[in-house]
């Protein structure tokens, strides 16, 4: 039998794939195929793999966002230092910013905006709230209060003090904040609307600019002035009732209709709030009030639905 078995292998062209009898006369199964194959033994092997993977790619994203953090806070902290080195909000008002201290900032301004962490600015609840002008282009509303004021104001006898901005509502309120002879405040308020145009676009149509009463300061005028202050406030008091309430509630100027345009929020976040113009120029404001409140769960109270 074993001879003919030998004969058999030696006459047969598939004799290298016959596997030979085990002592016990079976055929013996090969294992090379499954070694060729690479085929392992089931095991924890693949799954340790994956798992470490998934850590290692979290680990990596987690790194990846803080990094992008400091580098939004640090953009951040450089923009306001550059407001300082450029004279802050006085020097801008005055014309005293140089061509160089403009640049600069504008830089700052445009390496923060591509960092913004807000996707739908225009419906954020972060955008309600009391602002404060730190840098603004040629449209913006605060300028237009700015220029109202110095136009019928002598620049040596009249200082813009500052520009902030509420908003509230579907309306925004910028409040010039003016002094006269170091002794007379006033404000200027110029309320606009504002309505929603895409997610960072909005319309603003300016609706009524308000100069307010005066206040003075009766120990900060001079001595030469104050019998001239003496005389006006009792030709005051002989006006008629009517207009003595008119000017006590203010000049009104209606604007309906007058003026409007768009702009873009281009960056936005608890603390600073950036917006361009159609013609893109920049404003920079920082609030000056708290952000709103945060849920438990991270969400904003009051979250707009979009």
């Amino acid at each position: 039998m074993a001879s003919s078995l030998g004969a058999l292998r030696a006459i047969s062209p598939f004799h290298h794939s016959l596997p030979s009898p085990s002592p016990s006369g079976e055929p013996r199964r090969s294992t090379a195929g499954f070694r060729r194959r690479g085929l392992r033994r089931p095991g924890g092997g693949g799954l340790r793999a994956m798992v470490q993977q998934q850590q290692q790619q979290s680990y990596q994203g987690a790194q990846a966002t803080y990094a992008k953090e400091m580098e939004r806070l640090s953009a951040k902290e450089s923009l306001l230092l550059a407001f300082k080195d450029a004279g802050g909000f006085q020097s801008l008002v005055t014309g005293k910013t140089t061509e160089v201290q403009r640049i600069d900032v504008n830089e700052r301004i445009t390496g923060l905006e591509r960092l913004n962490p807000t996707l739908r600015p225009s419906t954020s609840p972060f955008l309600e709230g009391r602002w404060n002008f730190e840098w603004f282009g040629a449209g913006s509303p605060g300028l237009f209060a700015a220029r109202y004021l110095f136009e019928r104001s002598p620049v040596t006898l009249a200082n813009l003090l500052g520009l902030d901005m509420l908003i509230k509502d579907g309306y925004s309120k910028v409040t010039a904040n003016l002094k006269f002879l170091n002794s007379i405040e006033g404000k200027f308020l110029l309320t606009t609307k504002l309505s929603v145009e895409g997610p960072i676009r909005m319309k603003e149509e300016y609706v009524e600019g308000v100069l307010e009463t005066p206040t003075v300061s009766e120990q900060a005028i001079p001595e030469q002035l104050r019998g001239a202050l003496g005389q006006v406030a009792s030709t005051m008091q002989q006006l008629p009732a009517p207009i003595k309430n008119a000017l006590a509630n203010g000049l009104k100027l209606p604007l309906n209709g007058t003026y409007q345009r768009l702009f873009m929020i281009s960056y936005l976040d608890e603390e600073i709030l950036i917006t361009r113009d159609a013609g893109g120029a920049a404003d920079v404001l920082t609030r000056l009030e708290g952000p709103p409140q945060l849920l438990a769960d991270g969400t904003v109270a009051g979250e707009y639905e979009t």
